[in-house]
Order: C-alpha cells, then sequence, then structure tokens
C-alpha cells in the first residue's frame, strides 16, 4: 500500500510541469487567436472608444506578462474567469458540460469495447477466416469514415426514414424533465432518482452519437487487440503451456489475453483521451450540450477564458488518466512494479 502511495504520488510529481506548460502554452496561444474579444463583447455598433473602455475593464490593455501574472494568480484561487459567450465562470460552464461529454465517450468506448475486444481475440485465433476479414473490414470502415458522415447517415436512416431513434437534439427529448443533479451522468442520476422512464429516454438518445463515436473507436481497438493477441499466442510461454496440457480456454484467457492486454489498455487510454477533446463533430451533428461545441464556441469569439479553461481540463483529464493506466499497468502485470 505504501509503495502504490509513493507511485501515484511521483506521478503526480511528474505531471506538475506538464500542467504548467499547458498552462503557458494556452495562454500565449489564445492571445494569438484572430479576433478582439473585447469588440465582440461591445457588439458591432460599438465605436473604437467603447471598445477600447471595455479592452481595459477586461484587463486586455496590459502587458502579456502582466495578464499572465493575473491569469496564474486567479488559477491558484480555484478562478477559471468568466466566459464572454456564456456570461457565466468557466468552472460552472465546464462542470455543466462536461459529464455530458464523459457520459458520451464512456458509453461509446464500453459499446465499442464490446465489440472490438471479442472479434480482435476471434480474428486472432481464427486468421484467414471470415472473422479476419470482418474484423479488417470494420477496421478500416471504422477509421475511413468521418464521424459527422456516420453520424448524418445514422440520424438519416434510424430518425428521418424508419422513425426508431428519437429527435437528435441533445441530451433528452423535450417531455422528459432533467433528473436530479447529482453526477451529471443522466443514465446514474436518473437511475439514483428511480426514474426509469427518464433513465431510458436517455438511453434513446444516447445511442446514435454513441454508436457514431464507437463506429469510429472501434477501430484502432480491435487492431491492438488483434495484433496483441497475435503476438501472444505465438510467444515461447504459450507453447510450454500448451505443452504441459493445459485447455484451450485457460491458455487463450489465462495467459494470452492477459499478456495481450497492456498494448490494449495503453489504446484505451489514448482513444479516451483524443475521443473526449476531439468529439465536437459529433456534439454538434446531434446538439449534444459537451465541452468540445462548448470550445470550438469560444474559439469563434476569441473567449480567452473559456478556452483556457477547456485546455487546462483537459490537461488534468489526461494527467488523471494516465495515473489510471500506470495503476491498471501494476495490477495487470505485477512485474511492472509499483515503483
Amino acid at each position: 500500500m505504501a509503495a502504490r502511495s509513493k507511485m501515484i504520488l511521483g506521478r503526480v510529481a511528474q505531471a506538475i510541469p506538464v500542467v504548467m506548460g499547458v498552462v503557458v502554452i494556452s495562454f500565449l496561444l489564445t492571445r494569438a487567436l484572430p479576433g478582439d474579444p473585447a469588440a465582440y463583447f461591445a457588439g458591432p455598433a460599438a465605436d473604437e472608444a467603447s471598445i477600447a473602455e471595455i479592452r481595459e475593464t477586461l484587463g486586455l490593455d496590459e502587458p502579456l506578462f502582466q495578464q499572465f501574472f493575473y491569469y496564474v494568480g486567479d488559477l491558484i484561487r480555484g478562478d477559471l474567469g468568466t466566459s464572454l459567450t456564456t456570461g457565466q465562470a468557466v468552472l460552472t460552464d465546464l462542470g455543466a458540460r462536461l459529464p455530458a461529454s464523459l457520459e458520451l465517450t464512456l458509453v461509446a468506448l464500453l459499446l465499442s469495447c464490446a465489440i472490438a475486444i471479442p472479434l480482435g481475440v476471434l480474428a486472432a485465433t481464427r486468421p484467414g477466416t471470415w472473422v479476419d476479414h470482418l474484423c479488417r473490414v470494420l477496421v478500416t470502415a471504422g477509421v475511413s469514415m468521418p464521424t459527422f458522415f456516420t453520424g448524418i447517415l445514422l440520424i438519416y436512416i434510424f430518425y428521418y426514414l424508419a422513425g426508431l431513434a428519437p429527435s437528435p437534439l441533445g441530451r433528452l427529448d423535450f417531455i422528459y424533465l432533467s433528473p436530479p443533479h447529482v453526477t451529471g451522468f443522466y443514465l446514474i442520476d436518473a437511475a439514483l432518482a428511480g426514474d426509469w422512464e427518464t433513465w431510458l429516454g436517455a438511453l434513446k438518445q444516447l445511442i446514435l452519437p454513441a454508436t457514431t463515436l464507437a463506429l469510429f473507436t472501434l477501430a484502432p481497438i480491435a487492431r491492438m487487440t488483434r495484433a496483441a493477441m497475435l503476438s501472444a499466442l505465438s510467444s515461447d510461454f504459450i507453447r510450454t503451456a500448451r505443452a504441459a496440457g493445459l485447455s484451450d480456454r485457460k491458455v487463450l484467457f489465462g495467459y494470452a489475453f492477459r499478456n495481450a492486454l497492456l498494448p490494449v489498455v495503453t489504446t484505451l487510454g489514448m482513444v479516451f483521451s483524443f475521443t473526449l477533446g476531439a468529439n465536437v463533430l459529433v456534439e454538434k451533428v446531434f446538439a449534444w450540450p459537451g465541452i468540445g461545441s462548448y470550445a470550438v464556441e469560444a474559439l469563434v469569439v476569441s473567449d480567452y477564458a473559456a478556452v483556457q479553461g477547456f485546455v487546462l481540463a483537459m490537461a488534468l483529464l489526461f494527467v488523471a488518466l494516465n495515473l489510471v493506466i500506470d495503476i491498471a499497468y501494476a495490477l495487470i502485470d505485477p512485474r511492472i512494479g509499483l515503483n
């Protein structure tokens, strides 16, 4: 237990310079964005004097290093600033939108893992068969079709033509009320409240956007599972286990699959972090109120505080995810250790 705590503290200490670098880079890059947030805030009818006054109020007339000094001071106090587009604190906006993106991403990953991992294992144990060819076709299709095209196609088929899916307008249809806020995840909050009708409505709204993301994330997971299983099955320890008379099930799942899990877990972590920050197209197609669409709207109007808050939140999530992956490594393969 002490070794595990030491490892966690060590990983957190290693992440501090990364987070500091993200703060500096995000601050400088947002200041390089085209457009003037003061002009946006003042409105199209404002004159130069009004814009200059607003720029002074927002502190944008100060030297760059002084703006950075104020920004870091606010961060230390837990203040990410106020969004110009929503008029609310960025921390409040992120807290309201992050659960929507996390719920969508996690459901999509669970769906893709439920398909990709068994398919990758089957393809590795039956190379050259129709299962292997099916895996390759799905992988190729998943990486070839853009997510916005897949989303629009699914909406056209299942909503417009078949009428099986609800309207792609957010997390809940207008006939439902949002469940009492506990975690921000509608499926969990509705279940905690015992409101299974709302739970079912939230699940229906999730199916199409989650499937769209799952088709995209399925490709790298299936490919890595197949490659890792092929490598494990051709190893000496597998031949030794088979020579010892162990059953095929024991060899496959007790030895080969467990050793193949390490690269699969790495791929899952990379896919999760990438998908969470890059699912903006899916959020736009399905009017999903997540942080991806929030960041794009902030970029359009050079909303410095919102963009910086988004980048910082993504960086902290990425650090936390890497910590989880390190712990998962040690649990899957004790040889890695916790030091």
